[in-house]
C-alpha cells in the first residue's frame, strides 16, 4: 500500500524522501537550523528542488555549515564560491551567508543557543496546522513576519518573511504537512 505524501513532493525520490525524513521534524541543534536557515535564504526566488539537489555540493563549499569558519571567509574564499558550479553562485547570498554566520553567534551569544531564541517565537512547541491541501498552506504568516523583522534587526540578510516561514515548516516549528498525509502525525 502506497504512503499518500503531501503533494508537492510527489514523483521526484529526492523530493520524497527528503519530505518523509526532514521536512517538518522539530530540529534544536544549532548546527542544523543554521544549515537551513542558509539552504533557505540560498532558495529565494528559486525552487527548493533546486537548492535541494545541491544541498551535498553546498556542504562541500561551506565547510559543512560551519558558521564559525564561514564568519572569518576571506576574499580568497568568496572568489572561490563564486567559481563554484556546483553552489548557486550569487555574490549577495555569499555574502549574507558570512554576515549570517556572525549574526548567528549572536544570537548564541545572547540566548545561549540560536534554537532557544529562535523557538521561544512558537513557546518551544509546534504550531499543527491542518491543510487538506498544501497549496492552502500560506507563504508568510503575521508570525514569520515579527520573526523575520527580528532577524534583520539583529543583522542577518536574506530572511523575508518567506524565506522564514520556509525555515519554519523546514525545521519543524510550523506542521504544514497536510492533514491525510502520512507524516502528519508523526512529526
Amino acid at each position: 500500500m502506497d504512503k499518500h505524501r503531501c503533494g508537492w513532493c510527489v514523483g521526484d525520490p529526492l523530493y520524497e524522501a527528503y519530505h518523509d525524513e526532514e521536512w517538518g521534524v522539530p530540529v534544536k541543534n544549532d548546527e542544523t537550523l543554521f544549515e537551513f536557515l542558509i539552504l533557505e535564504t540560498f532558495q529565494a526566488g528559486l525552487s527548493w528542488i533546486t537548492v535541494l539537489k545541491k544541498r551535498e555540493n553546498f556542504r562541500k563549499a561551506f565547510d559543512h555549515f560551519d558558521y564559525k569558519k564561514i564568519a572569518n571567509y576571506d576574499q580568497t574564499k568568496i572568489d572561490a564560491l563564486l567559481q563554484d558550479s556546483g553552489i548557486i553562485r550569487n555574490k549577495l547570498k555569499v555574502n549574507a551567508t558570512i554576515s549570517n554566520a556572525i549574526a548567528f553567534m549572536e544570537v548564541q551569544k545572547e540566548f545561549g543557543s540560536f534554537s532557544k531564541y529562535i523557538w521561544d517565537f512558537v513557546d518551544g512547541t509546534p504550531i499543527k496546522n491542518e491543510w487538506g491541501n498544501y497549496k492552502d498552506a500560506p507563504a508568510t504568516t503575521e508570525l514569520s513576519d515579527v520573526i523575520s523583522k527580528d532577524l534583520k534587526k539583529r543583522g542577518f540578510k536574506f530572511v523575508g518573511s518567506t524565506v522564514i516561514y520556509a525555515h519554519m515548516q523546514a525545521t519543524g516549528m510550523v506542521n504544514d504537512h497536510e492533514v491525510n498525509c502520512f507524516r502528519y502525525h508523526q512529526v
